[in-house]
């Protein structure tokens, strides 16, 4: 066979890109539209779904009994737990007992500590009976060290005993809204007939801060307070957040067999101020974990 008859038209390579045909290009243009239009369509429906399986998955995540985020400044629900559901308070009380002290008392008020106070067990600041401590003094210790002595002689020097003390501190929650809460002590130790919920608390909580000098104790990592007699007292916070994230406003925790390990606290970002209450942690390390998780999920406005 010749180089001609190879080349002849009979068994020749048509080497044209092929012509695509416009309307069949226009159909498959049509059809992919369609398939993304259907896809969208599908992931939006999805979505909330996602949301909600996620925070739920969230909850199963939080192992303490009750827990919650709300935003500062809105009073919006970033994440709930049993918000409402009544347990023992421990010694977050103490934020009660603040606001009653501040709201009743000069701060340079001297306060003879008496018998009784200087025996309240098991944690306490040390003070002996017949020291004498300003009421300034007795709120650092009390909020800091979490310090029942410090309490009890708040009490006693408010309303002359700590049972009078406590008809204060039930007419104050209720004056705020804290309608799930009843306190038998000043200082949160076990007994019956007291609780709160993580509502109540991050309202109690709220509202101590409008008083720049709460707000400057439960943001104060180590202090020293000093007696009249000039005896010297180191507190350091029971905050552990507080030496170790600046976003941290302060906070209260609180301990009972009973209560768990239980934390108020406030936080502030770049957008938003959030208060996190946690109630029934099972032990003091799961406390700050969830705490801190809490925080850096919520703080940003980012959904769990």
């Amino acid at each position: 066979m010749s180089y001609n008859e190879i080349l002849s038209p009979r068994c020749s390579i048509n080497m044209q890109p092929r012509q695509e045909d416009p309307l069949r290009f226009c159909w498959i243009e049509r059809t992919n539209q369609k398939r993304k239009l259907v896809f969208l369509f599908y992931l939006l429906l999805s979505l909330p779904v996602f949301i909600l399986v996620s925070r739920d998955c969230f909850a199963e995540i939080i192992r303490s009994r009750a827990a919650l985020t709300i935003d500062a400044t809105t009073g919006e629900t970033l994440f709930s737990k049993n918000p409402n559901r009544r347990l023992p308070p421990a010694s977050t009380t103490k934020l009660m007992t603040a606001i009653v002290a501040i709201e009743n008392e000069n701060l340079s008020k001297v306060v003879t500590i008496s018998k009784k106070a200087s025996h309240t067990t098991p944690s306490k600041a040390g003070f002996k009976e017949r020291d004498q401590v300003t009421i300034e003094g007795l709120l650092y210790a009390a909020l800091m060290e979490s310090a029942n002595d410090a309490a009890v002689a708040l009490a006693e020097a408010i309303a002359g005993s700590e049972q009078r003390f406590v008809l204060l501190m039930n007419e104050k929650a209720l004056a705020i809204g804290a309608r799930d809460t009843k306190f038998i002590n000043a200082t949160g130790l076990p007994g019956s007939g007291q609780y709160t919920t993580a509502l109540d608390l991050s309202k109690i909580l709220s509202y101590a801060l409008r008083f720049p000098k709460l707000r400057e104790i439960i943001g104060t990592p180590e202090a020293i307070i000093t007696t009249e007699g000039g005896r010297a007292f180191y507190l350091r916070s029971t905050d552990r957040l507080l030496r170790s994230d600046k976003k941290i406003i302060g906070g209260k925790t609180g301990y009972t067999n009973k209560a768990g390990h239980c934390f108020v606290g406030a936080a502030q970002g770049e957008t938003r101020t959030i208060l996190v209450a946690i109630l029934g942690s099972p032990s003091r390390k799961n406390l700050w974990v969830e705490t801190e998780k809490l925080i850096s999920t919520n703080l940003q406005g980012a959904p769990p």
